[in-house]
């Protein structure tokens, strides 16, 4: 029975993609004049924040619905509101990830009313009651004294197969931070590199330039300096149909993806619809042979909160009690 059970979690231990995500309803969403001093994508509008709201709610609304019928568990957290107001909570894979033996870890992240988006209790309760119970919880909230930061899986994508952390590093990733997590989870090899965006700026949050799948990768890599950039290809190369984007694909979150499990053991893709239509028809097709292609018009959320569908998403990796979507 012990040898059974070690298999069975190996086996999890090894698996690229998740069935279940958390999804945050944008009911504070609005323009975060704090984020964008260092995110390039995000734009501000002339509109009320009601009426943006409401535009935002009706993308989650659609995007939680379509991913249900996909076959993806969705845990709609539908977070406990402070007295300081959280625009970008509909981007939840910045402050939290899981692990497939049951632990939550919580992240220190740079702009202060992000900070108040980590309500780690109501989370845990939340996954719960969806059957998928925390076992042990970790933080790495102590580096916000050092005022160092590391924004989950919105800077750090990972090849969960090759235990392998990719991360551009910025204010937003320090590499101290970053290689303590990534001993803190038993991975091998973490390659962290530069990046400059046409402006000299850094790119703020990886997972808008590239994503990772279990057998293919999206990179914008032409925003790596070039010494870098012919070692990070080599090592996504190893087992990685890999699908390079330009700069300009890129700002249309075409580097934002996720590859995910339906119920049934088939995989899908989630991107937005801006993605969806910059992709060319051969990179569609690329990718369509990973997964099927669901894609989601999520335009208000993308433009002004300088985000996407895979910043939407929050990865549960944790043992599922039950079958529920």
């Amino acid at each position: 029975m012990l040898k059974q059970q070690t298999i069975l979690e190996i086996k999890r231990s090894s698996v690229q993609n998740a069935n279940c995500v958390v999804m945050v309803p944008p009911k504070e969403f609005a323009f975060n004049a704090e984020t964008a001093k260092d995110n390039e994508f995000q734009h501000q509008i002339n509109d009320t924040t009601g009426h943006i709201r409401q535009l935002a709610m009706q993308e989650f609304n659609t995007m939680v619905g379509e991913l249900r019928q996909a076959g993806v568990q969705v845990v709609v957290f539908d977070y406990p509101q402070g007295e300081i107001e959280t625009p970008d909570a509909v981007f939840p894979n910045n402050w939290f990830s899981t692990t497939a033996d049951g632990r939550l870890y919580t992240f220190p992240m740079a702009c202060e009313n992000r900070q108040q988006e980590v309500k780690t209790s109501a989370l845990v309760e939340a996954l719960e009651l969806a059957g998928r119970p925390v076992l042990t919880q970790d933080n790495l909230l102590s580096y916000l004294e050092q005022d160092a930061h590391l924004e989950s899986t919105g800077v750090m994508v990972k090849d969960h197969l090759n235990k392998t952390v990719y991360a551009a590093l910025s204010q937003r990733c320090d590499r101290e931070v970053l290689e303590d997590y990534a001993e803190r989870i038993g991975y091998q090899q973490v390659v962290s590199f530069q990046t400059a965006l046409p402006s000299g700026k850094p790119i703020y949050h990886t997972n808008v330039m590239m994503a990772i799948g279990e057998n293919f990768c999206v990179i914008c890599d032409e925003v790596i300096p070039e010494f870098e950039r012919r070692f990070v290809l080599k090592s996504l190369a190893k087992d990685k149909q890999v699908i390079s984007i330009s700069v300009e694909q890129m700002n249309r979150f075409c580097g934002n993806i996720l590859q995910l499990e339906a119920a049934n053991g088939e995989k899908v893709i989630a991107m937005s619809q801006s993605a969806f239509e910059a992709f060319s028809p051969a990179q569609l097709a690329q990718l369509a042979s990973h997964g099927k292609l669901l894609p989601f018009n999520v335009q208000t959320i993308e433009n002004i909160g300088g985000g996407s569908v895979r910043c939407m998403l929050g990865e549960v990796f944790l043992s599922s009690h039950a079958q529920s979507l």
